[in-house]
């Protein structure tokens, strides 16, 4: 931090505004916020500010545009693309939005919940389930990703087959804009026909439009009880046929349904304690979880699929603790993934229907043009979401492999975009994928995004360097 061009003025002036133990510049203070969880991006900043409330971001952004200094909001420093990590030109101010960590209120009767966007994801799940509710949205990393950073990357999940993604799961927001003012939009209204729908101008924006302080969030009624699958399918293709059998048979009931590869289990198998194979080995395998649906019509069912050939093996979680079991072999994958060591990561969309054409074809592409490859395929084919990460088990190979990523990249989005989906499903764009997506977005909708920008933060200082 000695090389940090600060501004001793705004420190001061930052330290006025949420006190002097609030503004961290020491070296090893610092350091933690300025790297992303993959250890992709290391940037360097003037300070990092820890306000206490709205009113306090609104004074801290004032104070950063009066001396010119980019801010990077950071929520619980979980993005996968870089969205949260500030550049490595030393003039940024880190607002950590961590200390904003109230549940200002819960109404069962309105279903809702009121939060402040610090407060992280499972904090918000375990005040619903205090009174009896749901918040659905679920993420491998909800004990320290913040629920401000899941708005602003409209986090996805394993339950947006049932519930949709955080921007179906917001009524309101209350948000800092680039000029220090605050916005209230906080009304948990389902019906408001009354112009522009401002609060989904800020939901998936990474905080380039303004920092969300808060936000009321959709709650729904607390499923008494779950069933919870592994099984055995053949391919892909047998996957999506199933869960379009699921989704007919149980419809609303069918609340995740999860496609995993033999090589992403083998990662968490080898690297993660204390996990085992709950069935025998096979190529794929779907994690099915059913809610409030008759344990013994889903065993039913299970049999029926048996019988006809669609599932080859498969085990159903007797126990809460058994289903937690199941679920970590999926949640652990990233982990077990970055234990091994880089690989080049992507986050695609494309239609259900369109899933296993996907893989077909980038196997077959990128298996003929980089050899030896390692394939990891996961994700949420109830959405049509897909994790495809790619790596070569020889760390030596795999550096060069690695250095190969543009090319990478190029293969799997343009099969990617053949099948019109989106090269980017649930983490955003952040730093990672800011150059990318010039190749697939149109020059009308890039210079739509650009004047929204221009239009909200004209001096370019919200979050500068990502998205566009």
């Amino acid at each position: 931090m000695t090389s940090t061009p600060r501004s001793p003025d705004l420190i001061a002036a930052l330290a006025g505004i949420v006190g002097t133990a609030q503004v961290l510049t020491e070296a090893a203070d610092v350091a933690p916020y300025l790297t992303d969880w993959r250890g992709r991006y290391r940037g360097a900043a003037q300070c990092v500010v820890r306000p206490g409330c709205a009113e306090e971001v609104a004074a801290v952004v004032k104070a950063c545009i009066a001396a010119g200094a980019p801010i990077v909001p950071q929520g619980g420093n979980t993005s996968l693309c870089g969205a949260a990590t500030p550049d490595e030109a030393g003039r940024a101010v880190v607002v950590a939005l961590g200390r904003l960590n109230r549940i200002a209120a819960v109404d069962t009767e309105n279903n809702t919940i009121s939060v402040e966007a610090g407060c992280t994801l499972a904090q918000v799940q375990e005040a619903a389930r205090a009174v009896g509710r749901l918040f659905p949205l679920a993420l491998a990393s909800e004990g320290t990703c913040q629920i401000g950073g899941n708005l602003s990357t409209n986090a996805g999940g394993v339950q947006v087959l049932r519930y949709g993604n955080t921007r179906e799961l917001t009524l309101g927001l209350e948000v800092v804009l680039p000029n220090g003012e605050l916005w209230n939009g906080l009304r948990g209204l389902r019906k408001d026909n009354t112009g522009y729908d401002l609060k989904q101008v800020f939901i998936g924006a990474e905080g380039t439009l303004g920092i969300i302080t808060g936000a009321v969030l959709k709650l729904f009624p607390l499923p008494q009880r779950q069933t919870t699958c592994w099984l055995n399918v053949e391919s892909p293709t047998a996957a999506v046929h199933l869960l379009n059998r699921a989704k007919t048979t149980f419809d609303a009931q069918l609340t995740a349904f999860e496609l995993i590869s033999e090589p992403a289990l083998g990662l968490v198998l080898k690297n993660i304690p204390a996990t085992q194979r709950p069935t025998a080995s096979s190529a794929w395998y779907v994690l099915a979880e059913f809610s409030d649906a008759e344990p013994a019509a889903v065993e039913a069912w299970l049999a029926e699929r048996l019988e006809a050939g669609e599932v080859s093996d498969g085990a159903i979680a007797q126990t809460g603790e058994q289903a937690k079991k199941l679920w970590a072999l999926r949640e652990n994958i990233s982990e077990a993934q970055k234990i091994e060591g880089i690989s080049i990561k992507h986050d695609i969309a494309v239609p259900v229907s369109k899933i296993p054409e996907f893989l077909a074809r980038a196997d077959a592409e990128l298996g003929a043009t980089f050899t030896g490859i390692r394939v990891v395929a996961f994700g949420h084919v109830g959405d049509g979401n897909l994790h495809y990460n790619l790596s070569k088990p020889d760390a030596q190979e795999n550096t060069a492999f690695i250095a190969q990523q543009p090319a990478v990249h190029r293969h799997v989005h343009d099969i990617v975009q053949a099948l019109n989906g989106s090269i980017s499903a649930e983490h955003g764009l952040g730093q990672l994928k800011r150059e990318e997506i010039l190749r697939y977005k149109s020059p009308v909708e890039m210079a739509l995004m650009r004047s929204l920008k221009q239009a909200l933060d004209p001096l370019g200082l919200m979050n500068p360097g990502k998205v566009i």
